[in-house]
């Protein structure tokens, strides 16, 4: 036991005395790495915050303003310019939430979904053509390419179980707008 305190010991003490000689206090070097870290965790956290007050307000403008679609197309049922220009300004909005706060790096989602009508693969493909199409509208709005995507999620994430009835397949029919740091 005391061959192994003894080593310890030595090291411990001969650290000051390595420090007047390197310049470098161990000490505040390491006081220094935890202030560091615990203002990192304080931002990434304080970032998670205005991420999920942002992807909040999205979802529920996203909600909102929804398009339809024409059935196995990506063309729209109907008139939907006023739908897309209160979504692009959401995103506006969402985007000076960010920089006010400090936040950059992000970029704008949309992810399209369906009912669980027909193959799966088709519809994860439908649901990507739909999300595509709402972000080529929003880029023609103003929104800059590299800062939105589109994804297609198919019928992976209903938000209704079983759609079984049209009113519930109408309801995983949507796409959804969130904003990734």
């Amino acid at each position: 036991m005391i061959r192994l305190i003894a080593p310890l010991l030595a090291l411990l003490l001969a650290l000051p005395a390595a420090a007047q000689f390197s310049g470098v206090d161990p000490l505040k070097g390491a006081a220094q790495k935890a202030a560091e870290a615990a203002k990192a965790k304080g931002k990434q956290t304080a970032n998670e915050k205005v991420e999920k007050r942002v992807n909040a307000r999205l979802l529920a403008e996203g909600r909102k303003n929804q398009c339809t679609f024409k059935t196995n197309s990506d063309e729209f049922e109907g008139k939907c310019d006023d739908k897309l220009r209160r979504l692009y300004s959401a995103l506006v909005d969402a985007k000076k939430v960010l920089v006010q706060a400090g936040v950059s790096g992000f970029r704008f989602e949309v992810a399209g979904h369906t009912d669980t009508t027909g193959v799966p693969a088709k519809n994860k493909a439908l649901s990507e053509k739909r999300a595509a199409r709402i972000v080529d509208e929003l880029k023609k709005k103003g929104i800059p390419s590299g800062e939105i995507v589109a994804v297609g999620k198919g019928s992976d994430e209903p938000l209704v179980k079983p759609d079984d009835t049209p009113a519930k397949k109408s309801k995983n029919r949507r796409y959804e707008v969130r904003v990734i740091l």
